[in-house]
């Protein structure tokens, strides 16, 4: 084989590349990561401007990824408790189908975790076996125990403050931080759920409780969605790839877009094609080639990669590519409460109902949930939305209104699991394409019956939670139902034992190409109870890197 550019060669810089290029720096291999987004700096993020709240992440459009929607699905007018609505508009979505909203999602070095509210957690063990349990989704081929490991590694890296006590999911050694109190509107949500025998536990996140690695504390501003000026926030960019970048064995190329991956003989990737920022055609070779896009982007790359050595696709032999796709399936229900509460500061997410996180927890539905206070995530920590969506009246009355209740939102958002069928898929779109001639990704997406009964029981929880935690009214929900709105997803390229119904094997190497591998969500072959994935992406990153370094100690690769 011709020498190699680099030892690997990384499609993506976030969670997957991010912690895939420390893993692999620090056993001494030659890393590049070609990132198709920017390179931020913390001091350019909005928060520290006035105009803070009507400008989110200072993302350039160019730098998000383009994508369409295939046919939606019809509503079913029975099922009005699940469209989503506002006290001021009705329901916003006033049509009979099904919404083509927004894949939340962020180009950049440290990809989406820039945006991230920096949740981590552990997936819970019973859903790494969903198929072989309840014939549904696909089972892990790997155990918790053998990933266990690597979720520790990740915690020292990022800085993860959690609490002790989690009984479910097996520890070997406590967070490294300790965890943060809750705020006291959470408070307010515990002693709803208390009522109603429910327990809200301190969630766990990569948000430093004090200072830890060279990195300050959190201020509590409550706005981590916005990007973090501090560094605080355990995003890939101030960890897993400031860390690779020290050893002096990485180079991150940003706005480098891969337009394709050259399939050659003897079942290796010979070549990765990309274009910079000016519009440049490159190539480059690695002895390894890893794929961490993303479960949209991944496959779109994948499935337009064709050539002889490939005519269906890299990594498409089994005809998986694609396939499995899962959403965010969701609930957010909103509510004024009768006391000052302060609510628009603190942690995003501070708080954590596990309690339906089983993948058997909810009566008649298979598939979990887990419930959390999400004030931020929903958008409302500064006057101006409260303004717009909270308050009522006008003039003078909305004054009145906005001094009476400003502080006083509390949110309960829900994430459950979501089940693959056949309808929710990626494709090339057929006639969409990039800049560079490309077929953008085209996303399939159907909520089946199994997933209505979860979420109808996720906004039934939500209501009562609020209601039993002293508020006055609920003043708009939103679920996914009506409107896909994701920003985790996952499995289109599912890992597996067998070639026959899998793209990856359990370290995410490509079942029939030697040296290529795939580490984000989209190997991922069940969704989980509503956890956030990114901690399990990185542990898996670090595993994958493990091995491939073994591979290179033997001169296997």
């Amino acid at each position: 084989m011709a020498q190699a550019d680099f030892d690997v060669v990384i499609i993506g810089s976030g969670a997957g590349g991010g912690a895939s290029a420390w893993g692999l720096t620090r056993h001494g291999l030659k890393v590049i990561v070609l990132e198709a987004g920017p390179a931020y700096s913390p001091s350019e993020y909005n928060l520290t401007r006035d105009t803070w709240e009507q400008s989110a992440f200072p993302d350039r459009a160019r730098h998000k990824g383009n994508y369409s929607f295939g046919p939606m699905q019809r509503l079913r007018p029975q099922l009005k408790g699940l469209r989503s609505w506002s006290h001021i508009d009705g329901f916003t979505n006033n049509t009979d189908y099904r919404a083509s909203g927004t894949y939340h999602h962020m180009r950049g070095v440290g990809g989406s975790t820039l945006i991230f509210s920096a949740e981590a957690h552990r997936l819970h063990p019973d859903s790494m076996k969903m198929r072989s349990r309840f014939g549904v989704a696909g089972d892990w081929p790997l155990t918790y125990s053998e990933l266990e490991p690597y979720y520790c590694i990740v915690e020292r890296i990022i800085g993860v403050a959690g609490p002790s006590g989690d009984t479910v999911r097996y520890r070997s050694e406590p967070y490294p931080l300790p965890p943060h109190r809750i705020s006291y509107a959470s408070t307010k949500i515990r002693e709803g759920c208390l009522k109603l025998g429910l327990n809200l536990a301190i969630n766990p996140v990569a948000i430093l409780s004090r200072p830890y690695d060279g990195r300050p504390e959190c201020n509590y501003c409550a706005n981590c969605y916005r990007g973090c000026p501090r560094t605080d926030k355990g995003s890939v960019d101030v960890t897993f790839i400031r860390k690779a970048l020290e050893t002096g064995r990485c180079v991150v190329k940003d706005e480098c877009r891969v337009t394709a991956l050259l399939a050659g003989p003897s079942d290796r990737i010979a070549k990765v094609e990309y274009m910079d920022a000016v519009g440049r055609n490159h190539a480059l070779s690695g002895r390894v080639i890893i794929v961490s896009c993303g479960a949209i982007e991944t496959p779109r790359l994948l499935l337009t990669s064709k050539n002889n050595n490939a005519p269906d696709g890299v990594a498409n032999e089994s005809g998986n590519v694609g396939k499995h796709f899962m959403e965010t399936i969701y609930w957010f229900s909103s509510a004024i409460h009768t006391e000052s509460l302060g609510s628009h500061r603190g942690i995003p997410v501070d708080s954590i109902c596990w309690d339906f996180n089983g993948a058997d927890s909810i009566p008649g539905v298979i598939g979990g949930c887990r419930f959390s206070s999400a004030v931020a995530e929903a958008d409302l920590t500064g006057p101006i939305n409260y303004a717009k969506r909270a308050a009522t009246g006008w003039g003078k009355s909305h004054k009145e209104a906005m001094r009476r209740i400003f502080g006083n939102v509390l949110t309960i958002v829900a994430m459950g699991e979501s089940l693959p069928n056949k309808k929710s898929y990626i494709e090339p779109d057929p006639l969409i394409k990039d800049g560079a001639g490309i077929p953008i990704a085209r996303i399939n997406t159907f909520i089946e019956d199994m997933d209505i009964r979860r979420l109808e029981f996720m906004s039934k929880t939500s209501r009562e939670i609020l209601l039993s935690s002293g508020v006055q009214k609920i003043f708009e929900e939103s679920g996914a139902y009506d409107t896909f709105n994701s920003s985790h997803v996952f499995g289109t390229c599912r890992m597996g034992s067998s070639p026959e119904d899998s793209v990856v094997d359990s370290y995410l190497r490509s079942h029939r190409w030697r040296n290529l591998f795939v580490v984000d969500a989209s190997v991922f072959p069940s969704s989980g109870g509503g956890e956030s994935p990114s901690l399990t992406i990185e542990a898996l990153a670090i595993r994958t890197a493990d091995y491939i370094a073994s591979l290179a100690n033997k001169g296997e690769i």
